[in-house]
């Protein structure tokens, strides 16, 4: 408790401020408070966008890495190459979670749809030697990522 009363109080300054400071704002700080706002607002989202394009982007670039890898694991054949292929998928899936941290939420929300899939195709995999798991629900995150991606 001793700890946390020091913590919490250890950005307070003991002194207080005077009595005319602290009663009579300046107009001037006053009027540049909006402003402020207004511009840290604009540069804020400008920032997500940034983010979100550049998310995208990669989290595009993965799809594509990760069907080229999948592809190479397939050719190994079962039994063995199952579990390359489950280990790239969930390879992959971490990927895709990795670069959507800072994008905006319809492409965050279609990332981790699409990290689900992955996983559940590398749950698919990873349980059987002969599996041959449909990529349907992949296929529709991965739509509704690009149109999150769009409209970003």
């Amino acid at each position: 408790m001793a700890v946390a009363a020091m913590i919490a109080t250890s950005g307070c300054d003991p002194q207080p401020e005077s009595q005319d400071a602290a009663t009579s704002p300046s107009p001037a700080v006053s009027s540049a408070t909006p402003t402020v706002g207004a511009a840290s607002t604009a540069a804020s989202t400008a920032a997500d966008n940034a983010a979100t394009v550049k998310a995208c982007a990669d989290i595009k670039k993965d799809i594509k890495d990760n069907a080229s890898k999948i592809a190479k694991a397939e050719k190994i054949g079962p039994p063995a190459g199952h579990f390359a292929v489950s280990a790239q998928w969930a390879a992959g899936s971490v990927a895709i979670l990795a670069h959507a941290i800072g994008a905006n939420q319809a492409v965050t929300a279609a990332s981790e749809k699409i990290q689900n899939e992955m996983m559940s195709l590398s749950d698919a995999y990873n349980t059987s030697a002969d599996a041959k798991p449909s990529k349907k629900a992949l296929e529709a995150a991965i739509k509704e990522l690009d149109a999150a991606c769009s409209a970003a």
